[in-house]
């Protein structure tokens, strides 16, 4: 969103969030007409562009927030198996369990006392921790993915509220245009006759 954000009469201020422009509430049509200097078409087309800015960003936000929705329970399910690992350790009891070898297909495993895990850090990359070092990164990385989840709800709404704004400032414009062009209708017909 590299267009330059253009100044209005409104009362309030332009604000940023996270690099998402903020959108300024028109009160007066013609002030912002004559400050931006442009003709009501091309302020159309500037407030459509910014919108379509606006819906391109909250698709890319939504895919994010998708992602992590996602994540969540899988670092969580991970924390419950290291904890029943943790809880089997020492008790001389196997574990046995059922896992995902790929989509649908499934082995059954015998696990006995373990000290370690092995975690997928991606990129085919997987690296072995013991059953603390597992718990504390799998914690660290969960409160990190909920903590990122509450920033992108938050910038979801800014979002939210900058392409209402922008709407209604859309509405305010096209209706200012229109009865400027009654007005002059009128004053020709007053004219004429």
């Amino acid at each position: 969103m590299a267009s330059p954000s253009p100044s209005s009469s409104s009362s309030s201020m332009v604000t940023e969030r996270r690099g998402i422009p903020g959108a300024q509430f028109v009160e007066d049509v013609q002030t912002y007409l004559t400050q931006l200097g442009l003709d009501v078409n091309s302020a159309l087309a500037f407030l459509q562009e910014r919108l379509q800015q606006y819906k391109l960003v909250e698709m890319k936000l939504l895919a994010q927030q998708r992602d992590l929705q996602a994540k969540i329970p899988d670092i969580e399910k991970c924390l419950d198996v290291v904890a029943t690992l943790q809880a089997k350790k020492g008790t001389g009891e196997a574990l046995t369990t059922d896992f995902e070898v790929s989509e649908g297909i499934y082995s059954r495993a015998c696990i006995e006392d373990s000290d370690s895990v092995c975690l997928w850090l991606g990129a085919n990359v997987m690296l072995e921790y013991s059953c603390e070092e597992a718990t504390a990164l799998l914690q660290k990385n969960l409160d990190n993915a909920k903590a990122s989840l509450e920033v992108l709800v938050a910038d979801l709404q800014f979002l939210r509220d900058q392409v209402t704004i922008t709407q209604v400032t859309i509405a305010r414009v096209y209706n200012w245009d229109v009865h400027q062009r009654r007005i002059q209708q009128a004053a020709a017909t007053t004219k004429d006759s």
